[in-house]
């Protein structure tokens, strides 16, 4: 566990939280196919030379395959990356992606209570 983060690391994190988003909303379809991403968190290391940045894939059976996509990309994000922040940052972080598996979880509880919820109700004995 990386302990509070600064202020600055914070900021920085938002920042590229948030262009990392509009990326892949523009350019995600080229580097995972069908997948729609979501950039759930960024975390930044105090230096700011690493960010890891955490990806949920709805819509698609093949996260673990996306991500390894991604990950072989990751130099050509970067670079996309460091045209946009070049003048927020001195450097660029190297980017490290991980799969946030918070959101299968959820979809997996989701489809569980609607099984339940389909099951016949005992009628109430009066």
């Amino acid at each position: 566990m990386m302990g509070t983060e600064s202020k600055r690391q914070q900021r920085f994190a938002g920042v590229i939280q948030q262009d990392l988003a509009e990326m892949f909303q523009r350019d995600g379809n080229a580097w995972a196919p069908g997948a729609f991403i979501t950039v759930t968190k960024v975390r930044v290391t105090p230096d700011l030379a690493i960010a890891r940045v955490y990806l949920s894939f709805l819509n698609t059976k093949t996260a673990k395959e996306d991500i390894e996509q991604i990950k072989s990309k990751s130099n050509e994000i970067r670079y996309k990356l460091g045209t946009r922040i070049k003048n927020q940052a001195r450097i660029v972080p190297q980017l490290e992606f991980f799969l946030d598996d918070t959101n299968e979880y959820v979809q997996h509880m989701d489809k569980l209570f609607d099984e339940i919820s389909k099951e016949p109700r005992q009628p109430d004995e009066d």
